[in-house]
This record gives C-alpha cells, structure tokens and sequence, in this order.
C-alpha cells in the first residue's frame, strides 16, 4: 500500500534562517578554535562522522579528540559558493567552498544538519581540499 505524503518544503524562510545562522556560528568557532561551541554543534553521538583532508572520524568523542589537539593557527579562511538547503523543518545540508589565508588552494566543506532536542547540530561533515 502506498501513502500520499505532502510535498516537501524546501528552504521554508524561518527553517532557513535558523540553519544560516547555525551554519555562521559554526563558521565563527571554526575561525576562532572555539573548541566548546564546535563540540556543542556537532550532534553527540556514536553515529556523528566527519571526513577530514586527512582524517576519518567516527562518533562525537573522536572528532571532540582531534579539535583538541589540532592547531590553533591558520585557520582564518574566506568563503565561496556557500549553498544552504533545508528538506522539511529539521534536516538541512551546508555546502561551501573556501582558501585558507595564505594559501591559493580551494578547499570544499558538507555538513549535514538535524534539528534536535538541543537545537540543530551537525551529523555529518567532509571537508576536502582540491589540487
């Protein structure tokens, strides 16, 4: 049996508010190494992954590990391209391009975003760098 369901919405104007400025918080820690708040917006849970340039991690605990002890320099970077696209009103992806100061490598971030009990936190992310 098959069910009729509503169309999805997409980019519904309030949902895609909530998730830019989500995605703006996230940037602002990323740039500055707020380690809490970048912990704080990735979901904490066994199931939350993020591929790395050089990393594959698996589970909250494991990326909470690696902000940690990465470096805390070098990380202010300009944005391009960035495309945000929310599904209904708790899923959403953020894809964005960036270069790190100093360098004339592009790079490319995913995140995919839910909203959860504590607000929406990120369940996936990759980020990869071009040649």
């Amino acid at each position: 049996m098959t069910t009729k369901t509503e169309p999805l919405q997409i980019n519904e104007p309030d949902v895609l508010a909530e998730v830019t400025a989500a995605f703006e918080r996230y940037e602002t820690a990323l740039v500055n190494n707020d380690v809490s708040v970048l912990d704080e917006l990735f979901w904490d849970s066994p199931h939350t992954l993020r591929f790395g340039a050089t990393e594959n991690l698996y589970g909250h605990g494991a990326i909470r590990e690696f902000r940690a002890g990465r470096p805390s320099t070098g990380l202010a970077r300009t944005l391009g391209k960035t495309v945000i696209t929310t599904y209904g009103r708790d899923f959403a992806t953020a894809n964005t391009e960036f270069v790190r100061h100093g360098s004339d490598r592009t790079g490319r971030q995913s995140q995919t975003w839910l909203r959860t009990a504590d607000g929406w936190r990120v369940v996936a992310a990759h980020v990869s760098l071009l040649d």
